[in-house]
C-alpha cells in the first residue's frame, strides 16, 4: 500500500481537480458495513461573488475493496476552501470523485448548506440503492430552524 499523504507533510492542494484522493485496502470486503465521513466545517467559495459558503457534510459508503485514507479526504475537503462552485455541483463533484477513487459497493451524500440569500440549500445524492441488509443510520443533521 503506497499512500501520498499518509505520514508525510503535505500541503493544501490548490483546488479539488489537484487534490489526490488515496485509498487503502477494506479489512472486511465479504461483508456490507457502512463508513461514516463527517464534515460539519466544509467551506467553498459563491462562484459568482466570491463570499463563502458554509456546509455540514455526511457522506456515507459501502466498501468494496477499498476505503478512502482520511488524510487525503481532509486535504481534498480543504481544496475547496478558495474553489468556486454551486452547492449542487460541489456536492455532487464530491460524491463522484469518491466514487471514481473506490468504486464503493455504495455511496450517498448529504450536503446540508447554510442559508445564502436566506435560502439554505440541501443536496443530496447517491449510487442507487443501498444493499439490502445494511443498518442505515439517519444522517442526524436537522433541517436549518434559523434561531427558532
Amino acid at each position: 500500500m503506497t499512500t501520498s499523504v499518509l505520514g508525510r507533510p503535505a500541503e493544501i492542494p490548490l483546488d479539488p481537480a489537484s487534490a489526490v484522493l488515496d485509498r487503502v485496502p477494506n479489512p472486511h470486503p465479504d461483508i456490507d458495513y457502512l463508513i461514516r465521513f463527517t464534515v460539519p466545517e466544509f467551506t467553498a467559495l459563491c462562484p459568482i461573488t466570491g463570499q463563502p459558503d458554509f456546509a455540514h457534510l455526511v457522506i456515507d459508503y459501502v466498501a468494496d475493496q477499498w476505503m478512502i485514507e482520511s488524510k487525503s479526504l481532509k486535504l481534498f475537503m480543504f481544496s475547496y476552501r478558495n474553489h468556486g462552485a454551486f452547492h449542487e455541483a460541489t456536492t455532487v463533484e464530491i460524491g463522484k470523485r469518491l466514487v471514481e477513487a473506490l468504486a464503493p459497493r455504495w455511496l450517498r451524500i448529504g450536503g446540508y448548506w447554510y442559508p445564502r440569500g436566506g435560502i439554505p440549500i440541501d443536496v443530496f445524492w447517491q449510487t442507487g440503492t443501498a444493499p439490502a441488509t445494511l443498518w442505515l443510520p439517519e444522517q442526524g443533521v436537522p433541517g436549518y430552524r434559523g434561531r427558532g
